[in-house]
């Protein structure tokens, strides 16, 4: 897929989402055949008031990744200024958010608000692409509309294009469904065919499994896919979308002791590259990531309540290696 320069060799990529896609986790999926992660979306206004917090998130991928920074705003002067510290930092590109549902975000008229303001948001993106180098391509995500009477999403992307959008990444739902109901696939086919061919679509929304991923390029003709909640405690549904797109068998679905490698790396990571973070925080993110590998597995309901009582990330993951070692046991084969 080529965006504006940048050429990436993937057909999926993983969905900014806030509080999830960190280092760690951005790193884990990398490793598992991921060609381009996006930061946390972040709040331009933070950005250029200093806030530790924020600034904390505006993190390059490792090793010399290519990587993309999310953010949101409506302050010209504001988008200009975080734009130009993404790129300080190295992204590969630069993406606005134009989709976030959530109250707070929406209640400062950014995020999916800018729906409603569509000659605003080609200002904005017209704003950031004069600001940042050629080579930087600015992306845009939005969603079908405001509410099931304002579905502009096609006319709103192809207003982005010609402001200079170089990618368009389009969540099938309203941001008055939020994450209810179902992501409407019609929509994300619609902007495909009226956004010019050599403008990458990225369709986004329900894509939990291979099947969903199929089905979602198969249905829209989108150029990509982007994942979000379905990549949670799942990094390795990238390698087996790769694998698949080469044209070799899906490895399918990992066993016990690869998600236990995995939580494992991961758990590694935030210890190794969350040093910000006080004790109490750092042992949060650590059962997050038991809570989302061990999901759907036999008792991790039970798990993921006795982790949440553990006070320390090293307990919390030597607690982890004996759940899911329990769990080999069980399901070993009985020799004849």
């Amino acid at each position: 897929m080529r965006i504006g320069n940048l050429n990436v060799d993937t057909t999926v990529l993983l969905a900014p989402m806030a509080a999830v896609t960190d280092l760690p986790f951005r790193t884990v999926c990398e490793e598992f055949g991921l060609g381009l992660t996006i930061t946390e979306f972040l709040s331009a206004h933070a950005l250029n008031a200093g806030a530790k917090k924020t600034v904390d998130k505006l993190t390059p991928s490792l090793h010399g990744r290519a990587f993309g920074v999310q953010i949101f705003g409506r302050e010209e002067e504001s988008m200009i200024r975080a734009a130009r510290m993404a790129v300080d930092i190295g992204a590969s590109l630069v993406d606005i958010n134009m989709g976030c549902p959530a109250k707070r975000v929406v209640a400062g008229a950014c995020g999916s608000a800018l729906m409603k303001e569509p000659e605003l948001a080609a200002h904005i993106v017209r704003t950031v692409v004069s600001a940042v180098p050629d080579d930087v391509p600015v992306t845009v995500k939005h969603r079908a509309g405001w509410d099931q009477l304002n579905r502009n999403a096609a006319e709103f992307a192809c207003l982005m294009v010609d402001a200079g959008a170089k990618m368009i990444t389009v969540h099938g739902r309203t941001r008055t469904q939020g994450f209810s109901g179902e992501s409407c696939l019609e929509i994300i086919r619609d902007v495909r065919d009226m956004v010019p061919s050599h403008i990458p679509v990225v369709g986004n929304g329900d894509v939990v499994d291979v099947d969903s991923y199929q089905h979602m390029r198969e249905v829209t003709g989108c150029d990509a896919v982007m994942i979000g909640r379905g990549a949670q405690g799942n990094p390795w549904l990238f390698k087996r979308i790769h694998q698949l797109e080469c044209g070799n068998p899906d490895p399918g679905e990992p066993s016990i002791e690869e998600r236990l490698v995995t939580l494992k790396r991961h758990a590694e990571l935030i210890v190794e590259l969350k040093t910000e973070l006080p004790p109490n925080k750092l042992i949060h993110e650590i059962r997050k990531a038991c809570a989302w590998y061990a999901k759907g597995l036999h008792g991790c309901n039970q798990f993921r309540q006795q982790v949440w009582q553990i006070q320390s990330a090293q307990d919390a993951i030597a607690h982890a290696e004996r759940y899911f070692t329990d769990l080999v046991d069980r399901y070993a084969p009985v020799a004849a």
